[in-house]
């Protein structure tokens, strides 16, 4: 959830980042460029002050080198032109230069400095230029009218390069480019602590409800920090796992109790029978399918109370040689096979798994007692270990039946039994034990068709100990790190 959310948040925070950083830049970019248009302005006001002492446009008449304010003029506009590099020149209404600099710079015809000319021309200085941006190489240009009697006589023009100011801005944005990457860390930063203190007691709370849906229903949720909508979801859910607890654990008792003193008065009852038989002729029917009827029953209570203990127990796990587990098991079954008949092989390779040696000892009787019981004569039984990835596999195959499609949903169901097989002695609950017993480890089992006839009943635990340490989120149990 993490990796989802962080994304979403980085997004927001840079989409407003940008809305500001963008305006603040483009107003920068303008700040800039207006204090070098006010400049420039001030420059042409200074020498349009200047140029309105000059005597009018020279005539032949009346030559203009001996006017002492032309002279002035041209000084400064050189002095000008050689300190900041900016073309300057004060020009008649006719184009002719009443000074420049550069002394070969006239009005062109068309382009910036004609438009700004002409408009100076009409008594107002010319309109602010178009923003300059630093990847353009272009000019500057600012006229101003020189205004003599109320009458403009001469325009004032300046035309700067922009590369100082291109650098200014360029500057200005790698400082506020910097200010946005440092804000984007600390938002970074801050949006990881944000999202650790929302979604670390939904991680707990996820953690512990994994605790519980495989069997470790001690696991508790500490109430501590996060927003307090989490709080109370954590304070409700473990009030929820403890009454669920209770209520399976008033089931499991029931079942065990309901067992355990069912037993005595069925022990008495089928006792009653064996002196009643007695009494009747050797070989009575009736008699014998009441005896067989009773001690199903007695061992259908023996199932139950295995069951609820099952599912009531905690394993005790540890690192076991599946491999030789299984061997052993093949081993005592093969009396039981050869007498039906049915030819039982093993291949168990040395294999390592974390399981209770008690409990898979027991889940493999229960596989392998039904692999040979339903296997007919000449038929075969195959136990095969195997590491898959993080899991140690025990594969026992046969040639019997099978089961359709619809029964393989059922197996594991409480006192399920196929209807070809309710004349085989059993109770319907050995695989739901075996199933109890190998949950309570981390362990599972499957079943699947057998190519080209039979079932295959697949064990499989776990290669490695999952990392059990007490974190301090979580009480009443272990959880996950």
């Amino acid at each position: 959830m993490r990796t989802r959310l962080l994304p979403l948040l980085i997004v927001l925070m840079a989409a407003v980042l940008l809305a500001l950083g963008v305006p603040l830049a483009v107003s920068l970019a303008a700040a800039q460029q207006q204090t070098v248009v006010v400049d420039r302005i001030d420059d042409t006001a200074r020498f349009a002050a200047l140029a309105q002492f000059v005597t009018d446009v020279p005539t032949a008449s009346r030559p203009s080198t001996t006017d002492e304010r032309r002279q002035t003029l041209r000084r400064e506009l050189d002095s000008y032109h050689g300190v900041y590099g900016i073309r300057a020149g004060v020009f008649y209404s006719n184009d002719a230069a009443m000074a420049n600099a550069p002394g070969d710079w006239l009005l062109p015809r068309t382009g910036e400095v004609r438009e700004a000319f002409d408009e100076a021309l009409l008594s107002r200085r010319s309109h602010d230029p178009r923003q300059v941006w630093p990847w353009q190489r272009g000019r500057l240009v600012v006229a101003s009218p020189v205004i003599r009697d109320g009458d403009v006589v001469a325009v004032v023009v300046t035309d700067s390069p922009t590369g100082q100011l291109r650098s200014r801005i360029l500057r200005g944005w790698l400082v506020i480019g910097a200010g946005e990457v440092a804000a984007m860390l600390l938002a970074v930063g801050a949006a990881l602590r944000l999202t650790g203190w929302v979604l670390r007691p939904v991680r707990v709370l996820d953690a512990t409800t994994h605790d519980i849906a495989t069997g470790r229903l001690k696991s508790r949720v500490a109430v501590g920090g996060g927003p307090p909508e989490l709080r109370r979801l954590a304070r409700s859910f473990n009030e929820m796992a403890d009454n669920v607890e209770d209520v399976l654990e008033q089931q499991r008792a029931f079942v065990a109790d309901a067992s355990h003193q069912l037993r005595n008065p069925l022990s008495a009852l089928l006792l009653r029978i064996e002196l009643l038989a007695l009494e009747l002729p050797e070989g009575n029917a009736e008699i014998a399918s009441v005896r067989t009827e009773g001690k199903r029953l007695a061992q259908v209570l023996d199932d139950l109370l295995d069951l609820a203990l099952a599912e009531h127990a905690e394993a005790d796990l540890r690192l076991t040689d599946i491999g030789a587990l299984a061997e052993e098991r093949v081993a005592a079954w093969a009396p039981a096979a050869d007498a039906k008949g049915v030819r039982l092989t093993g291949d168990c390779p040395p294999t390592t798994g974390w399981a209770d040696p008690i409990t898979l000892s027991s889940a493999l009787d229960a596989v392998i007692d039904n692999a040979v019981k339903f296997t007919p004569e000449d038929g075969t039984v195959e136990v095969a270990v195997a590491s898959v990835g993080d899991s140690t596999t025990v594969r026992v195959s046969d040639t019997g039946p099978g089961l359709t499609d619809e029964e393989l949903t059922r197996v594991g169901d409480r006192f399920w039994r196929s209807g070809r097989h309710q004349n085989v002695k059993g109770s319907g609950l050995g695989l739901s034990i075996t199933r109890a017993l190998l949950a309570a480890g981390g362990g599972s089992i499957e079943c699947a068709h057998h190519e080209p006839r039979g079932l295959t009943v697949t064990v499989t635990v776990p290669r490695h100990a999952e990392p059990r340490q007490t974190p301090p989120w979580t009480a009443g149990g272990p959880g996950p790190a």
